[in-house]
């Protein structure tokens, strides 16, 4: 898990921090380039899993794209080296002054999901005297059998374009001189771990695909976003999401026409398991049931068990006692939620003990805060 070396920073460096382990990101990056090179596939890195500035030079190192749902997201991705024709723009609340940002760094791509956001592009375009590169948000209607907070692709939730507003949407698109439509985008959801689920996102995808091809229209795009999942239990085991089952699935089932590339936006499944936060026991507090273990990292350096009841592995790296006892992991912040685990059987634990919770490396630091008015925490990497 760590070395005895790693162990020894980790006592010498200030707690809470973000820990990244860089080897097993080229790890990761060097399976996704392999995997995809197969199928002449486009891969877009997706900026809101982790904006640290090391993680993402490395990943541009890889020749990914940049897939980003904000102007700063996308104005990072052009400071850290992604030229513009590999930054696709997606996002249903698009600011006039965001869309102007990709307008003057000439984007590849708009992900669009409503008529008017295409004409307020359409606009802004005009005076610049640009054209915008469109790509339609199609909502499939495909559950993704996810946590309700993450899933995207369902008629309920508020992102895309649905099926019956096609038709209108290509009539708006017919008085639109400074847009160009090259694409339909799709996102059905995130941390999904069974690939059935995209297999149903590719029947969708045909289907849809021939609707537009009855109408005599072929794009030259098609873009299924992100979602795939890693494994928040067996981070240690399972380090790697099976990209090669993920990529073959596409390849099976979803019907490109001879001109169509096809396009991924991934993000923790990239990054996720290379992240871990390193954190010390404050104090421990005898409980009824179970004792607390009271941290000194809260929900402001990781806010998903909080906000989706998510899991993540939890191990005691310091302690030598071979008793095993139950634990509520908590933090310090003045909320109940701020817990990352209940009754969890950790061996016997002490102040000063150092705590690592796995699988940080997507939507942890970058979801961080200053709640309380707690410092942002550092991130330290692996030598």
């Amino acid at each position: 898990m760590f070395s005895a070396q790693e162990i020894a920073r980790f006592n010498d460096t200030p707690t809470p921090f973000y820990y990244y382990n860089l080897e097993l990101l080229k790890d990761t990056l060097d399976v996704v380039k392999e995997t995809s090179s197969k199928y002449n596939y486009h891969v877009h890195y997706a900026f809101k899993a982790n904006t640290n500035n090391e993680v993402l030079e490395l990943i541009q190192s890889y020749g990914l794209g940049a897939d980003c749902v904000s102007g700063n997201e996308v104005k990072k991705a052009i400071e850290c080296g992604y030229t513009s024709e590999q930054v696709v723009f997606a996002g249903v609340g698009k600011s006039d002054a965001e869309i102007n940002i990709g307008l003057d760094n000439d984007i590849f791509c708009f992900n669009c999901e409503s008529i008017p956001e295409l004409e307020v592009i359409n606009e802004l375009a005009a005076v610049k005297n640009k054209t915008a590169q469109v790509a339609l948000r199609v909502n499939p209607n495909v559950n993704a059998n996810t946590h309700h907070y993450i899933t995207t692709g369902l008629e309920e939730n508020k992102f895309g374009i649905n099926i019956w507003e096609l038709e209108d949407v290509l009539v708006a698109l017919s008085d639109m001189d400074n847009v160009r439509f090259i694409g339909l985008h799709f996102h059905i959801g995130s941390q999904i771990t069974d690939l059935n689920d995209f297999k149903g996102l590719c029947l969708r995808v045909n289907e849809i695909q021939e609707w537009f091809y009855e109408r005599q229209i072929i794009v030259n795009h098609i873009n299924v976003g992100g979602g795939l999942g890693i494994d928040y239990e067996n981070p240690i085991q399972n380090p790697i999401p099976n990209f090669e089952a993920f990529f073959k699935l596409f390849h099976d089932f979803i019907e490109l026409r001879p001109q169509q590339e096809l396009h991924f936006e991934l993000g923790r499944s990239i990054v996720g398991q290379c992240g871990t936060l390193i954190s010390k026991v404050l104090y421990v507090k005898n409980g009824v049931n179970t004792d607390f273990a009271i941290i000194d990292a809260g929900m402001t350096e990781l806010i998903r068990p909080a906000l989706y009841q998510a899991t993540h592995s939890i191990n005691n790296l310091t302690s030598n006692s071979e008793e095993i006892k139950r634990y509520d992991v908590v933090g310090p912040i003045c909320e109940s939620s701020d817990c990352f685990g209940k009754a969890l059987m950790l061996p016997t634990t002490k102040r000063e003990d150092l705590i690592a919770i796995h699988s940080c490396g997507a939507y942890g630091e970058v979801m961080a805060s200053q709640y309380n008015l707690r410092d942002l925490v550092k991130a330290v990497y692996q030598n």
